[in-house]
């Protein structure tokens, strides 16, 4: 197999941020014997801590010429129809597979990391659906043949009002009779 063109392994500091807020909850925990309401903010807290540890344990994702590899599956190009982003930190990412098999992809990197893994996912994607348009129109490829001109007259679109038109109208004939629109020089003529 060859080497891959880019890998975007999760950021380190949800592992550090994990066990941060676990020590919160510990924390929380421990107050919350002499004090009650403290559960509540133990328990976010420890909810806070296993998202954490979540985005941490995500596998790295490889992106190679033929295929894209998430951890340990390998999915070749060709076999994604459809590429919809759910959010965008941590990027989430829906692939429609052939035969309808769906996948998603979870990246906890930084924000430009994100940013570069949507591009290559959108930019390898040839056969998908990207966001529900067409790969080729959605790079800003033109969907008809190659050698098709397109033979469409723009509509035309009034400038001016009916009462603006008779108004140049009025002023273009006196133009014609008189030569100029000068209406001081016009008296003397």
């Amino acid at each position: 197999m060859a080497a891959p063109i880019i890998r975007y392994p999760a950021a380190r500091q949800h592992f550090w941020f994990g066990l941060i807020a676990l020590g919160i909850a510990i924390f929380s925990g421990w107050v919350a014997w002499q004090w009650p309401y403290a559960w509540i903010s133990a328990a976010l807290a420890f909810a806070t801590a296993v998202f954490l540890f979540f985005l941490a344990s995500c596998p790295k994702i490889e992106v190679y010429e033929s295929q894209l590899k998430v951890g340990r599956r390998s999915v070749p190009w060709v076999q994604i129809r459809r590429l919809d982003r759910i959010a965008q930190a941590p990027l989430i990412v829906k692939l429609t597979l052939v035969e309808g098999r769906r996948m998603f992809l979870v990246h906890a990197g930084g924000q430009d990391g994100s940013i570069s893994l949507l591009r290559q996912l959108r930019r390898y994607s040839r056969e998908a659906l990207i966001d529900g348009v067409p790969y080729r129109q959605f790079w800003g490829e033109s969907v008809t043949a190659p050698g098709a001109a397109r033979k469409t007259t723009p509509p035309k679109r009034p400038l001016l009002l009916a009462d603006d038109e008779a108004e140049v109208e009025r002023l273009f004939q006196r133009l014609k009779a008189v030569g100029h629109i000068d209406p001081k020089n016009s008296e003397e003529k």
